[in-house]
């Protein structure tokens, strides 16, 4: 009886042994696992490496509405070289924000949570969303929370959950004759809930609702129309907020909000420094209509983009050499199936879309991972996994390559994975390769699915390479992050249970993990000293090295900012080298588009393959 059980002692012990040895890490790599002390533990959501070193560890409230009621928002600072870790204070819920890299090196960070969502069975008032009009041509209307609403047909009393301020309405006239024609009543829309519990508050048809407490021409001028207001699922809803990180401060702050409130939007730096904000849930949980907008860190201001462009809820868009936006077809869902899911090049000037051809498995793109193959100037990428829309059992096995310096770019297949894969962790390493690793075979890992397996692809070859398992399974609410050493950095977890049954709960995985190359086992790796902390595009950099006759490359990587398996600012450039007499010169490439302006990792890499640590550049 006592034989089994000890068999398995004997083979995790084994197996404990073999992949602690030289040997097989110097092939594998090797998995560790980073246990804070309990008090600073978190729902690592949001992960971004700051240019101090630093990893922005940012939960919210952590997918978990007890934090939210409470307003307990978390966010931690950690030293992964000194292993020193504090909280930071949070301004708002950051759970599900967008964020990326600005060029003076702030992070900035926009969106987040508002109201948590309600799944059906589990909605108790009636609600939804009430279009609050305003007739009065000369003055704006406040309508605070608390205010009810009661139907004119229906006799049903709702209650405004947030404040609005509704725009005066505007008088329209004639161009060619200057005549009065009509006037157009200022909107706002709010979110609204019965005043009492169950199924016969609720609504099934439009209505006009009298605002209670108007007086004067207030009692005419100002009212709200709904459609039905019922007792179905409430999505979550977002927040305008924007915030500055400040790396040297190490605090949050606040910069103008949002023109739009988002939930799961995507933040990506466009050529000029300012930064594109894409998608989400809006105020009320609806997906925001295509209303795009840029910030400026110069204003710290949002202005809209020209046109209506739509895409599901974090949509991996990257900026192109050219300096148009190419959206893959990722994301991580929230959106309808048919509308802004096919992949293609976007001019964000001129509001064009070009799509590209040629994905397979389209209908199975939801929460699948995208980066862009190092190095950046050959602008090809590669689509590993994902899912299909929802709740969806299925996931996709396929890798798909897209070239989009052909002249007619066109998405191929590249190697399947061992099995389908949604959650996949991708990050580019310093040696041109990518990792991937992680994700589940089933949505949030239902069905004990987590694939605890990783595999470096390498673009020459068009190849994987299985590598050595994490400890740790990895599914929704996950990523990674490279580090300046050259480890990977993997974090997050959301498991919908914590059994193959379904019938215990899933808790959130706080633990992190990282990954240490094979690269990393060898005897010796070069080193940069001296030099500068920034250099112009276009211009040069000199640094001392004792290893200077084997360094062959050179590669500016941009520090990541991860969430929900989308890190868009990722990617590795390469610099041109010349051997100097004590050392390596290298060269920045003068392409704006290619090399945005921020904070830079510098790798070396010998003629073995090997990295040194990173090097700190801003590049202006």
């Amino acid at each position: 009886m006592n034989a089994p059980a000890l068999y398995r002692f004997g083979s995790a012990e084994y197996h404990d042994y073999t992949i602690g040895r030289p040997a097989y890490k110097a092939a594998n790599g090797h998995w560790d696992v980073v246990r804070f002390p309990e008090e600073f533990r978190l729902n690592t959501i949001h992960a971004a490496l700051l240019h101090t070193g630093k990893i922005l560890l940012v939960a919210g409230s952590g997918n978990n509405q007890d934090n939210f009621d409470a307003k307990k928002y978390d966010t931690r600072l950690w030293d992964p070289v000194r292993n020193t870790i504090r909280s930071i204070p949070t301004p708002a819920d950051l759970f599900c924000t967008g964020h990326t890299q600005l060029g003076n090196g702030n992070l900035l960070v926009a969106g987040g949570t508002k109201r948590y969502e309600k799944l059906d069975g589990d909605v108790r008032k009636a609600g939804g969303l009430m279009i609050v009009h305003n007739e009065d041509p000369d003055a704006p209307k406040t309508v605070p929370a608390g205010t009810r609403f009661t139907g004119v047909e229906n006799g049903r009393t709702f209650v405004a959950k947030d404040p609005a301020v509704v725009e005066r309405a505007r008088k329209v006239f004639d161009r060619r004759t200057g005549k009065f024609l009509r006037t157009e009543p200022g909107l706002d829309r709010i979110y609204v809930e019965a005043e009492k519990e169950g199924a016969r508050y609720a609504t099934g048809a439009q209505d006009r609702y009298r605002v209670e407490g108007a007086k004067g021409a207030d009692r005419h001028n100002v009212y709200g129309v709904a459609q039905k207001l019922a007792l179905d699922k409430k999505d979550f809803q977002g927040i305008d907020a924007a915030y500055e990180f400040d790396p040297v401060a190490e605090r949050y702050i606040k910069v103008d909000p949002m023109n739009e409130a988002r939930w799961y939007p995507t933040l990506t730096t466009l050529s000029d420094g300012k930064v594109l904000s894409l998608s989400g849930l809006d105020e009320i949980g609806q997906l925001v209509p295509g209303k795009n907008e840029v910030f400026d860190p110069q204003t710290r201001r949002w202005t809209y983009t020209k046109g209506v462009r739509q895409f599901p809820t974090y949509p991996a868009v990257f900026l192109m050499n050219d300096g148009r936006m190419f959206y893959s077809g990722s994301n991580a869902g929230y959106g309808p199936a048919d509308v802004g899911r096919e992949p293609g090049v976007w001019d964000v000037a001129t509001n064009r879309f070009t799509p590209v051809p040629g994905l397979s498995d389209p209908q199975l793109m939801e929460t699948s991972g995208t980066v862009r193959l190092p190095p950046a100037q050959d602008e090809k990428y590669l689509v590993v996994g994902g899912g299909g829309v929802g709740e969806s059992a299925k996931s996709s096995r396929k890798t798909r390559i897209v070239d989009l310096g052909a002249d007619r770019p066109r998405f191929v297949d590249g190697p399947e994975l061992a099995e389908g894969t949604r959650y996949p962790q991708v990050s580019v390493l310093p040696d041109d390769t990518v990792l991937v690793s992680g994700g589940s075979r089933d949505y949030r890992g239902r069905g004990g699915s987590d694939i605890r397996q990783a595999r470096i692809y390498h673009p020459d070859t068009g190849t994987f390479q299985r590598v050595a398992d994490p400890e740790v399974g990895r599914n929704y609410h996950s990523g990674s992050l490279l580090l300046p050493d050259g480890r990977v950095l993997f974090f997050g977890s959301d498991p919908l249970y914590a059994d193959k049954a379904g019938a215990k709960p899933g808790t959130f995985e706080q633990r992190l993990e990282i990954y240490t190359p094979p690269y990393l086992y060898r005897q010796a790796r070069p080193a940069l000293s001296g030099g500068p902390k920034s250099v112009a595009r276009g211009g040069t950099a000199v640094y001392s090295s004792d290893q200077a006759s084997s360094i062959r490359r050179a590669r500016l990587i941009r520090p990541g900012a991860s969430t929900h398996v989308t890190d868009v600012d990722q990617r590795s450039v390469a610099l041109k080298v010349r051997k100097t007499a004590k050392g390596v010169e290298v060269t920045v490439p003068e392409n704006r588009n290619l090399v945005p302006s921020g904070w830079y990792m510098l790798f070396v890499t010998d003629d073995r393959g090997t990295p040194g640590k990173a090097r700190w550049i801003r590049v202006r």
